[in-house]
């Protein structure tokens, strides 16, 4: 070997093992010098390791750390730089070529990630108003909002259907209405909505065109089953035929406004008050599971006005106040037809109010009970007025047994 061939070896040498301490890198961040690329096109090809498939894995990003996505994109450039082995020529220009590539491929990872960070960002966020309330679809100064609630139903063609009923019975009941009357035509009422609901039930063209008229006054349930009205009537019929006037009439509002009042009040602040307890203290009576505290107490409160108003100022307006069980002046009464009435006492304001109260007690529980498949429609009317009833001889036997 000649001195020229030696000198030339040594020259090599240091820039060899420089080549060989740095890491290997890219194929896809490395070039050929342009020098070069043409006459080193087969060397470069034979010398390139095959390529492994590379798997990405979804990262969660920070909107309070952007330097997160720095990090993961450094993570990811020397990811890439150790997937091949690539031998060059010309290391000096590789550095310089090397080092522009990065920043380029940064960026570019870096933007691909702020994109993805706000597209994440516009899904998971609302807006939040001047007031600091969230708004839906847009930003809400970075926090989570929680889903809008539902609207809440209201029923309220039904429930104006429901409170009619009431005034037409006060109507009726001043008026001096004969209860006969009203009694057979509700019973002709029946014989016709019985029919139409049988039908309903085997005729799907029936059944579109009677829910398409009156579909709005009937609850979901209701589609599937016997119509509350058919439940209505009967329980109305059943209170005008079995109890004194003044009773069934209070029955009937009971029905017509404490049940709507509980109704009401319970789809509005139900959600604020517990749930009724599963069965009535002491008397163990079973409750139903979705009645809460708010719509017992709308239902007791709108109890006791309705037996307050009507004993109070309404029950004198017919006859005379000759058939009310209780009056003002003479208290429990019990009336005989034909013949004188017989009182027993306890009128006033002390009586009034233990019939207001008692009134109040029974319809809330009575609104609140449990009894099944059976609808309070016909239990309402039924229970209270019983309860009234019942409560109205009791206070009598205790003011005549004080008495003598």
């Amino acid at each position: 070997m000649s001195l020229a061939d030696t000198a030339t070896n040594s020259a090599h040498e240091p820039h060899q093992r420089r080549l060989r301490s740095r890491p290997a890198r890219s194929p896809s961040l490395t070039r050929s010098p342009p020098s070069t690329r043409s006459s080193s096109v087969s060397t470069t090809l034979s010398k390139r390791s095959p390529s492994p498939i590379v798997t990405f894995h979804p990262t969660p990003l920070s909107a309070e750390n952007p330097k997160g996505v720095k990090n993961i994109t450094r993570k990811v450039i020397k990811r890439l730089e150790g997937l091949g082995h690539l031998e060059m020529v010309d290391s000096e220009e590789e550095e310089l070529m090397g080092s522009g590539e990065e920043r380029e491929v940064e960026k570019a990872l870096y933007a691909a990630g702020r994109e993805a960070m706000k597209a994440a960002q516009k899904k998971l966020t609302i807006p939040a108003t001047s007031n600091g309330h969230a708004k839906a679809n847009g930003h809400a100064n970075g926090h989570i909002a929680t889903p809008k609630k539902q609207k809440t139903d209201l029923e309220i063609p039904r429930k104006v259907l429901h409170s009619s009923i009431g005034f037409l019975t006060l109507y009726l009941y001043v008026c001096e209405g004969d209860v006969r009357t009203v009694v057979l035509v509700l019973w002709m009422a029946l014989a016709v909505i019985v029919p139409a609901d049988l039908l309903r039930f085997n005729s799907q063209r029936f059944e579109r065109t009677y829910e398409r008229y009156l579909g709005f006054l009937m609850r979901e349930s209701e589609k599937h089953s016997v119509n509350g009205v058919v439940w209505y009537i009967i329980g109305v019929n059943f209170a005008l035929t079995f109890y004194p006037q003044d009773v069934a009439t209070v029955a009937i509002l009971i029905l017509s406004w404490a049940d709507t009042a509980a109704s009401t009040v319970g789809r509005l602040y139900g959600s604020y008050t517990p749930k009724l307890p599963a069965r009535l203290p002491i008397l163990r009576l079973p409750l139903a599971p979705r009645k809460s505290v708010a719509g017992f107490i709308a239902a007791c409160a709108t109890g006791a006005a309705i037996a307050a108003g009507f004993w109070g100022l309404i029950g004198p307006l017919r006859d005379g106040g000759a058939n009310l069980t209780w009056s003002w002046e003479s208290g429990v009464r019990q009336v005989v037809e034909g013949a004188a009435a017989k009182s027993f006492g306890v009128g006033g304001a002390l009586g009034l109010l233990a019939i207001s109260l008692a009134a109040g007690l029974v319809s809330g529980v009575a609104e609140a009970l449990d009894l099944g498949s059976v609808d309070d429609n016909l239990t309402l009317p039924i229970i209270s007025g019983a309860c009234i009833l019942g409560f109205l001889k009791v206070l009598g036997l205790a003011a005549s047994w004080f008495s003598s």
